[in-house]
Formats: structure tokens, C-alpha cells, sequence
């Protein structure tokens, strides 16, 4: 089988497909891919690195205001589907899959247009504006909220999940915590703000730090690139040891991480919900103001309903907040089990696999 995926602009959209990709490597060895992304999108630097077969186009998006780069926008459209049909013409796949991200607009509508069945995969419970327009041509619209369901056909909507939960839910148990300074055996609190860090997090997390060195828990920042140098010195991190914290740029070992701690405060991304829930972890989720239709509310909210998770606006957040919804949860084991017990109830840790019987439903 050879599948072509496209998708990009942001690791929401990227870091699911390739998910995808490596469970179908798995089961499938024979299995054909090419990703189809742009130049300059954060795909052309993290693709690559798979070994999956990359090729691009050129598009970008609109602006939200009247501008004369919305005429350029729709001349690179039109254009890039011609690009793009040639890259299917020479790939031949037998189905498309986009992810999401401007890219894969193109792509899965030059797929229709030449008659290859195509699946979209909405990550979030707010869809973007590609997904909406595709979801019209598209044969199947995979998602991973059931909420988000009634923005699409609904006789096109099938749930499957995020891939990415698929590929953390067998994490084991091990040591992980040791590489990062702290004790394998405590209760542990991961805190972080995304790959680039969060300054509201930052700043709330230095506020609470003093009241963190004498708990019966412990904590592994991850203070992003951005802020990790102003932290070293500020807390003279170089000659100065901190009890019971862990302060680092970057998780690179998140997956392994996750796996082994008690309780996630961070924001509320589709891949970060997928993946606690697909471990069944407890979460305090901080959405960030910044995204489009405010969707990492809608996302925090799904979980703040089944009772899984505590939501923490940006606005809202100081150190001594912090630290109180921290320990509501770890410090209470009724409070904490049952809120794992209602994470693992809305993860879905087969999404992989569960997408790929859709392939196999279209491909027959």
C-alpha cells in the first residue's frame, strides 16, 4: 500500500502523521509513504529526520485582514494543486491523509480532484479553517473529540483518536526520572509551557518554586529554550542544587517521562490531551490565549467535564495557585485516582490503529 500524508505548520499537526507512519511501518512493512509538506514550515526540519521520502509545495495563508498578500495567497493555491497533483501522479497512493495546516488543503484537494480517496484528521475539538473547507471533498473526517463532530458531514465523521496516544500508551515503567537529577520512587509533578516555554508558566513557576523544596512530592520543569538561560541565572543553577526540583530547557524523553510521574500541569495542546489520556494521568491545564478560535479551551474543557482534569486560565495563574491545585490533586489519593480513572475513560490508546481501518475501508 502506498499512503501519502500531508500536514504542517505546527507539531499538532506533524507529529501525529508521523505517528501514523511508524505504527503502519510496523504492522505493515511493506508499506509505501511520501510526506508532502512546505519549505519552510517547522515539517521541513522534523520529516527529513524520519527517513520518510519529502516533497514540497508553496502556499501560505490568508490574512485575517484585507490585504494585497491574499491575492498573492490565492495565485499560490491554484498554483500548488497543480504542484501537488504532479507529486501524486509520480507517488501514485493509494489514499491521502492531511493533518491539517494550509499544505494539506492543496494536497487533499488536488487527491479528490483526480479521484483518490482521502481522509482528513482534525486533532483539535475546534476545527481549523483547511479542515472545515476539506471536510466537503474529503471521503472520511477522522477525529479526536467527539464534540467536533457537528462541524463536519456527519455521515463522513468516524472517531479515531490522535495517533500519538497510540504510540505512549505502552510506555513502561522505568528510571526515566533519575536522568533528570530526582528520585525513581516519589510522587512527581511534570510542569512545562511547550517546546518554546510559556511566560505565564515561567513567571508563576518561579513563584512557587520556594514552596516546592520541602514536599513530599517532587517536580520536573521544563522551562523551554527561551527562558532556561534567564533561569540559570537567576537561580545561580550552575553552583546551586534545588531539593526536590528539577529544572530543565527540554523534555526530550517526554513519552518516557509521562509514563512515570503521577501528574501533568501544562497547556492543553491535542497531542499533550492525547497523551494523558491515553496514560491516564491527571492534568491541570493552562490554555494558551494565543491560539486560533481559542480552541485549547474547548480542549481543556472536554476534560474538565468528564472530571479529569482542573483548568487554570493564563489570566489566572500565580505561583500560589499553582501550588494549591497541585497538591488538591497529588496530596489527595481519592481526588488523584479518580481523576486517572477518568482520564483513561476518554483516551483512546489504539487511534493508530483505529485509523488505519479506515485506510483499509477506502483502499478495499
Amino acid at each position: 500500500m502506498k499512503i501519502l500524508v500531508t500536514g504542517g505548520g505546527t507539531g499538532g499537526h506533524i507529529y501525529p502523521a508521523l505517528a501514523f507512519i511508524n505504527y503502519v511501518k510496523k504492522t505493515q512493512p511493506n508499506a509505501e509513504f511520501m510526506y508532502v509538506g512546505t519549505e519552510r514550515g517547522l515539517e521541513s526540519k522534523i520529516v527529513p529526520t524520519y527517513g520518510i521520502p519529502f516533497s514540497t509545495i508553496k502556499i501560505q495563508g490568508f490574512r485575517r485582514s484585507l490585504s494585497p498578500q491574499n491575492f498573492k495567497t490565492i495565485y499560490l493555491f491554484l498554483s500548488s494543486i497543480g504542484k501537488a497533483k504532479k507529486i501524486i501522479r509520480s507517488f501514485q497512493p493509494d489514499i491521502v491523509i492531511g493533518t491539517g495546516g494550509y499544505v494539506s488543503g492543496s494536497v487533499v484537494f488536488a487527491a479528490k480532484q483526480l479521484g483518490i480517496p482521502t481522509i482528513v484528521h482534525e486533532q483539535n475539538s475546534v476545527p481549523g479553517v483547511t479542515n472545515k473547507f476539506l471536510s466537503k471533498f474529503a471521503s472520511r473526517v477522522a477525529v479526536c473529540f467527539p464534540d467536533v463532530a457537528s462541524y463536519f458531514p456527519e455521515e463522513k465523521v468516524v472517531l479515531t483518536g490522535n495517533p500519538r496516544a497510540q504510540e505512549v500508551a505502552d510506555v513502561q515503567k522505568s528510571a526515566i526520572l533519575a536522568e533528570y537529577g530526582l528520585e525513581t520512587d516519589k510522587p512527581t509533578v511534570v510542569i512545562f509551557g511547550g517546546s518554546q516555554g510559556a511566560l505565564k508558566i515561567n513567571q508563576a513557576f518561579l513563584e512557587a518554586l520556594p514552596f516546592f523544596e520541602d514536599k513530599p512530592y517532587q517536580v520536573l520543569y521544563a522551562s523551554g529554550e527561551r527562558y532556561f538561560e534567564e533561569l540559570q541565572e537567576k537561580l545561580n543553577l550552575s553552583k546551586r542544587k534545588l531539593k526536590n526540583v528539577s529544572i530543565q530547557p527540554y523534555i526530550d524523553k517526554m513519552a518516557d517521562v509521562m509514563g512515570n510521574v503521577q501528574l501533568i500541569v501544562g497547556r492543553a495542546g491535542a497531542t499533550s490531551i492525547a497523551e494523558i489520556t491515553a496514560l491516564g494521568l491527571p492534568s491541570i491545564l493552562i490554555p494558551s490565549p494565543y491560539v486560533t478560535n481559542d480552541h485549547q479551551t474547548k480542549n481543556a474543557q472536554s476534560l474538565v467535564k468528564a472530571g479529569a482534569a482542573e483548568m487554570v486560565s493564563d489570566e489566572e495563574l500565580t505561583g500560589s495557585r499553582l501550588v494549591a491545585a497541585i497538591e488538591e490533586i497529588l496530596l489527595n489519593d481519592g481526588v488523584h485516582d479518580k481523576m486517572a480513572e477518568n482520564s483513561r475513560k476518554e483516551g483512546i490508546p489504539n487511534a493508530s490503529e483505529r485509523l488505519y481501518h479506515v485506510v483499509e475501508e477506502l483502499v478495499r
